[in-house]
């Protein structure tokens, strides 16, 4: 951090304090050389994360889009709005964790269905139906002979 009156490169915190909305880190800087006092801001850098969809075009990821879908997957079932929200959680800690700017969109349907999975199966298959565009009974009575055949796998 340069200082604004000399540019020497050292200087010491005098003070730190989160700002009003919690967004940023406030401190008061002395440069070591002048023994000027001036402000910066720290914050979290945020790197916008691009779904890119089936068709190839891409857009902002939306965390909305992943809550409306689980909503309407977990309608009139035993899922808590809360668990609804920490599946979404789960999967935007996920794709931040992987540093990643840009994700397929099959990418994300699998993990949350990956997720989905271990709370609710039939919410999962509701999910997995909309999401896999299951064209027929079959593809839909396949889903569930492997969500069983796993079923019997763990005891």
């Amino acid at each position: 951090m340069k200082c604004p009156y000399c540019s020497c490169e050292e200087s010491k915190v005098v003070d730190s304090r989160s700002t009003d909305d919690n967004i940023a880190t406030r401190r008061r800087r002395e440069c070591l050389r002048c023994f000027k006092r001036y402000t910066t801001y720290e914050k979290v850098e945020d790197v916008p994360i691009l779904v890119i969809k089936k068709d190839s075009n891409r857009e902002y990821f939306d965390r909305t889009k992943i809550l409306n879908g689980l909503m309407k997957a977990c309608q009139k079932r035993p899922v808590s709005r809360k668990q609804i929200e920490a599946i979404c959680d789960e999967v935007e800690k996920q794709l931040n964790n992987e540093m990643l700017t840009e994700v397929k969109s099959d990418y994300i349907g699998e993990l949350i269905m990956s997720i989905l999975k271990n709370v609710d199966e039939v919410s999962y298959v509701r999910f997995a139906s909309v999401y896999r565009q299951f064209k027929d009974i079959n593809t839909f009575m396949e889903e569930i002979r492997k969500l069983m055949s796993n079923e019997k796998k763990c005891p």
